[in-house]
């Protein structure tokens, strides 16, 4: 007991800890809670120097209604519902880190929560417009029907319906898919092999590869757009060589344009962003101790079956780690999907881009705040489904085995 007192921190340290915890955490999430209440607001509240009324929305609630004191509390019993929702379905599809590997659905948790999130989203504005309907009937409870704060979906719905939005989204999840899908297959077998070789060339050679990954993505994109662009030109003699033309003319009838195309910019991601997974993935390997291996190969597996029945379970929570890293750089890429993607395969971020240069009035600009809002949803989502995985392949990698 004397000891366990002993390491504990003294009051004051404890209080400044906090406080400068609490204040970063304020700093840090004050842009998007920002401008996640000015997308709700007509411009007139949203753009006013007056917090107050960018907050609870006095000229949206006159103008265009608002949420009520019913409303409130139907979206607060929701939130606490679809939290429930999670945690059960997480701890039922996602155990601890000491049962079986085989007992984890990380696919299945994160489509059915992102299919309980959108069935919320769904149900709450119909929901909450039916509720205050029926307390407005009544002359005692039509208090509680009265908009208190100020909210429109108006930007969220030009945005998504009128700009086609969702067209973005459905191109970063293409692009991201296919990123980490890839970085993961590929960074898996090299951090291993890396993990375990004796020589220290392999070492050397990465150490090179992520000092190109470290280069300015604009340094990176000047070298792929001239090839890109021209890219029909480079190939067509391998479609005229008398080898390789009939073999390649069976899948392509003329040389392909790599500009605009998903499969080529995510060909172009994962190799900019491969040194660093497979970087990551190599500590996670170095801390399995190499007797694992032994002992299944004494049991008969060969070296992919003892990677694959052995390894990969084991550090399951470094693959997700590594996986979600890799998902982040593919999602927030501006410069490389913004310049080698034609206007149809434009993702998210960098369409937003062009939202906020073409602006010319305020509702153009609270436009582009609502798609700035909308693409940090799936960056909750994934935290929410893979939190418990992500502080555990964090501390695994941290912590030499």
């Amino acid at each position: 007991m004397s000891q366990s007192r002993s390491l504990e921190q003294p009051l004051v340290l404890k209080l400044i800890s906090g406080a400068g915890l609490g204040l970063w955490l304020i700093v840090a999430a004050f842009p998007l809670v920002w401008i996640a209440a000015m997308s709700f607001k007509i411009p007139l509240d949203a753009f006013s120097s007056n917090p107050f009324h960018v907050i609870f929305g006095e000229a949206t609630r006159k103008s265009a209604g608002g949420l009520s004191f019913a409303g409130l509390a139907l979206i607060a019993c929701a939130l606490m519902l679809g939290w429930w929702m999670v945690a059960h379905l997480r701890r039922r599809w996602l155990p601890p880190e000491t049962e079986p590997a085989a007992e984890r659905r990380p696919v299945l948790a994160a489509a059915a929560i992102t299919a309980i999130g959108l069935i919320i989203l769904g149900l709450l504005p119909p929901g909450v417009q039916a509720l205050d309907a029926a307390l407005s009937t009544s002359s005692s409870l039509q208090v509680f029907a009265q908009p208190l704060i100020g909210l429109t979906t108006e930007y969220y719905r030009a945005v998504w319906i009128d700009h086609a939005f969702y067209r973005q989204f459905i191109n970063s999840m293409i692009v991201t898919g296919g990123v980490v899908t890839i970085s993961l297959t590929v960074g898996t077998l090299a951090g291993y092999a890396l993990a375990r070789t004796r020589t220290n060339f392999a070492f050397w050679l990465l150490l090179i590869a992520l000092a190109f990954r470290a280069m300015p993505h604009s340094v990176l994109v000047a070298g792929y757009l001239p090839a890109f662009i021209n890219s029909r030109d480079i190939l067509a003699p391998l479609w005229t060589n008398a080898i390789t033309g009939p073999v390649l003319g069976l899948i392509w009838s003329e040389p392909p344009t790599l500009y605009g195309k998903p499969w080529a910019v995510i060909a172009a991601l994962v190799a900019i962003n491969q040194p660093f997974t497979i970087w990551m993935l190599r500590s996670f390997f170095a801390n399995i101790p190499a007797e694992l291996d032994e002992a299944a190969r004494v049991d008969g597996c060969s070296h992919f079956e003892a990677f694959r029945r052995v390894i990969i379970p084991v550090m399951w929570p470094g693959v997700i780690t590594t996986g979600l890293f890799s998902f982040l750089l593919a999602y927030n890429d501006y410069l490389v999907t913004g310049l080698l993607l034609d206007a149809q395969s434009l993702t998210m971020v960098p369409m937003i881009g062009q939202f906020l240069a073409s602006d010319n009035t305020a509702a153009d600009q609270l436009q582009a705040i609502a798609a700035a809002v909308s693409i940090t949803a799936p960056l909750f989502l994934l935290v929410v489904v893979f939190q418990r995985q992500l502080v555990g392949g964090l501390t695994q990698g941290a912590v030499k085995g």
